[in-house]
């Protein structure tokens, strides 16, 4: 049951209103790597068949030129949500995000519908994928248990505002509130083998301090973060690609390893810099990431 769209590149996924046809008719102009559209928190209690509705039409008959379709469910602990997941699975969304995730039978009970709607609509076994949004600080001490708990699971992303509130504290801008379930998170993530997201910044006035968290975010190992602006995409696009400093850098540590390998060389130097058989994982990354991102023009 393996889906190849598990390790896609998201680096970022931009939040939209389900509900309204103006935000959800064509925001692949913008060029997220992920649209996420929200049943759960943006739409008003008493709109949500509604939000149901354009949210199945959009996905059936709006072509997002490769974007992933991303659908925020609502909670588990409402009425709300095996509908949620049946009216996605039966649009043909690529995932489901799961709000509020503690532990790994949520995860499985969520799986449980999917798998029923993929066989009610006749929709490829396997093809829905999930993601976990941590909200709560026991959601992120069980990270690992909820990203091993399925075959589908494809990531986890940190919900801050949430989880500030739990923690009794508040987003302030520094990090430090949150840097303890961020290192957490992609500690286990990478455990796991699954992606790890970033919790949304919402003050768009200051630009220069939301480029300063995604470069802290990128250094720390994340795949991406959530966004809720178009103008917010440049900047983590421009962050999470690699350089063609970064690309000729990794050509020449896996060609040189390549090369010395087969004579028995474990150590050698690249620009400089001492290198061995461990930075060769790291230099393949760099490509296939500047592939996904559109930027490589090697042969590798």
């Amino acid at each position: 049951m393996s889906n190849p769209n598990k390790k896609r590149l998201r680096r970022s996924m931009m939040f939209l209103n389900a509900q309204k046809p103006s935000l959800i008719k064509d925001p692949y102009i913008y060029k997220a790597d992920s649209i996420m559209l929200d049943l759960e928190d943006a739409v008003a209690e008493n709109q949500k068949d509604a939000a149901r509705f354009s949210l199945f039409h959009a996905l059936k008959e709006i072509d997002y030129r490769g974007a992933e379709r991303v659908v925020r469910i609502n909670g588990l602990d409402t009425d709300l949500w095996k509908e949620d997941v049946r009216v996605s699975v039966a649009g043909g969304c690529d995932c489901i995000r799961i709000p509020k995730t503690e532990t790994a039978e949520m995860v499985k009970a969520v799986e449980a519908e999917v798998i029923k709607a993929e066989k009610e609509f006749e929709r490829p076994e396997g093809s829905t994928l999930i993601m976990a949004a941590l909200e709560s600080a026991r959601g992120v001490l069980n990270a690992l248990e909820v990203c091993e708990s399925s075959e589908r699971m494809m990531g986890i992303a940190l919900s801050g505002g949430d989880y500030t509130k739990d923690l009794q504290t508040k987003i302030t801008g520094t990090g430090v509130e949150l840097m303890g379930a961020r290192q957490l998170m992609i500690i286990a993530a990478r455990a796991a083998g699954v992606q790890c997201f970033d919790t949304v910044f919402t003050n768009l006035n200051d630009m220069e301090a939301f480029r300063r968290e995604v470069e802290i975010i990128h250094m720390m190992g994340f795949d991406g973060k959530s966004i809720i602006n178009p103008r917010q995409i440049s900047i983590v696009h421009e962050i999470f690609t690699p350089t063609q400093k970064d690309i000729i850098f990794a050509e020449k540590v896996v060609r040189e390893i390549d090369s010395k390998k087969a004579l028995g060389i474990g150590v050698f130097t690249v620009d400089g810099k001492m290198i061995d058989i461990a930075f060769y994982d790291g230099a393949k990354r760099t490509i296939e990431l500047a592939k996904a991102s559109g930027v490589y023009k090697g042969d590798l």
